[in-house]
């Protein structure tokens, strides 16, 4: 068991550790797909197995939530009315995932997730102005059937993989529940802290959480959560640079998803 708490890592790696944390929790509060920098920090740097990685993950996430939202509801910028039809089908369906999280493959999953990231391009780049207009959400909207299963859905993958799980968020509450940017990344963050508790509770019973990295990691994520909130806060045309971040994030993450990365330096490095 003591092993699950052991850090063993060299003072630059600590270094690479902490500015990776930092990072994904200003990336995971303003857009998402933080995880994309956190999972292959847990892998290569710490060496953990890819299970274990995926699981460990979570406590990251789970921490960097609470400080998101803490920090949104300061600031009077969490907005809660009809949360619970978003909230308990996404819950609900991560709490699937998670089951089902050690029994796909990982290669084809990786390219399923990188089409989606290819399509979402598509919609980020299709009519704009939805993604940056400044709205107030339809309650009614969010007990339609349709929205339900979406939210479902997108709770599935947030449970089997955290990665690109925010992007997908903020697609569902600013195109099907009509959120602002500016508001949708409160109400994820608080959506993501939520569906962690079931996913944590089911990946410690198969023993796929190293303590020691996720809780170091944890700490670093929540002060750039606490940072990227402040940014938020403070940028004039929020919604239009969280657009623009969110294009840039799902290039990289389709790129990473599809392979090109490892293409690329095939071609040219090897």
């Amino acid at each position: 068991m003591s092993e699950l708490f052991q850090t063993d890592l060299s003072l630059i790696q600590w270094f690479i550790f902490a500015f990776a944390g930092l990072l994904t929790g200003v990336i995971n509060t303003l857009a998402g797909s933080g995880s994309l920098i956190t999972l292959p920090i847990f892998i290569f740097i710490c060496g953990l197995p890819a299970d274990v990685a995926n699981g460990t993950n979570r406590i990251g996430a789970l921490f960097q939530s609470a400080t998101g939202v803490r920090a949104f509801q300061k600031q009077g910028e969490l907005h809660l009315k009809g949360i619970v039809w978003i909230a308990v089908p996404i819950v609900l369906g991560a709490a699937l995932g998670a089951r089902i999280a050690v029994s796909l493959d990982e290669q084809m999953m990786n390219y399923s997730i990188g089409g989606l990231m290819v399509f979402m391009l598509i919609v980020l780049l299709i009519n704009p102005k939805r993604w940056i207009r400044e709205t107030t959400a339809d309650v009614q909207k969010h007990k339609r059937p349709l929205n339900i299963l979406a939210f479902f859905l997108i709770g599935i993958y947030g449970g089997f993989i955290q990665a690109g799980v925010g992007i997908f968020l903020l697609a569902g509450l600013v195109l099907l529940s009509g959120y602002s940017l500016k508001a949708s990344n409160g109400i994820k963050l608080l959506v993501v802290f939520l569906f962690n508790i079931p996913a944590i509770y089911i990946f410690l019973r198969m023993n796929q959480i190293h303590f020691g990295y996720g809780i170091a990691m944890a700490v670093f994520q929540s002060v750039g959560a606490y940072l990227g909130v402040k940014w938020i806060s403070q940028i004039p045309n929020a919604n239009v640079w969280i657009h623009r971040l969110l294009i840039l994030i799902v290039i990289a993450s389709a790129f990473k998803f599809l392979g090109v990365y490892t293409w690329i330096y095939q071609q040219f490095f090897i």
